[in-house]
């Protein structure tokens, strides 16, 4: 396998930051105003599964032993997660879904599920990158700030 190494994501604040909540309020404003109306939710998860299989072909090129055809030349990593977001705040937006409580919600809910098992296998111990972050940091502080 090919090793390929890429720029690290920065978590640092940035003033055009946007939140969950924003970016499900900016996709609804684009949907009324430049695509008529929202697709129906069947066609929107039918699109969010075919997005999903792009972003799978780009990984299995891109990180994988498959080489290149040359339409998948000149694809993005963030754009094909960014189609994938697109769609799934559609999603959201059209069924009631508060991306931002769901976010909250699931990590609460990781926490609490996987916080002693991913500490406790070797797998992930081995040839770690990083530390596991405390079941009492940033997600639970942000959380209450909402309240």
């Amino acid at each position: 396998m090919i090793e390929r190494t890429f720029q690290p994501v920065s978590f640092e604040p940035a003033s055009d930051d946007l939140t969950l909540r924003e970016v499900q309020r900016r996709t609804d404003e684009w949907i009324r105003t430049i695509g008529v109306r929202y697709f129906n939710e069947l066609t929107n998860f039918a699109q969010l599964t075919e997005e999903v299989g792009e972003l799978g072909r780009l990984v299995a090129r891109t990180f994988g032993e498959q080489s290149f055809k040359e339409s998948d030349k000149g694809r993005d990593l963030g754009e094909e997660m960014a189609d994938i977001l697109w769609v799934l705040v559609c999603l959201a937006n059209q069924t009631g879904v508060d991306l931002t409580q769901a976010f909250y919600d699931t990590v609460a809910k990781k926490t609490g599920r996987d916080f002693d098992r991913h500490r406790n296998n070797p797998k992930l111990r081995e040839g770690s990158k990083g530390d596991a972050a405390s079941p009492e940091g940033t997600f639970a502080s942000e959380k209450a700030s909402l309240h």
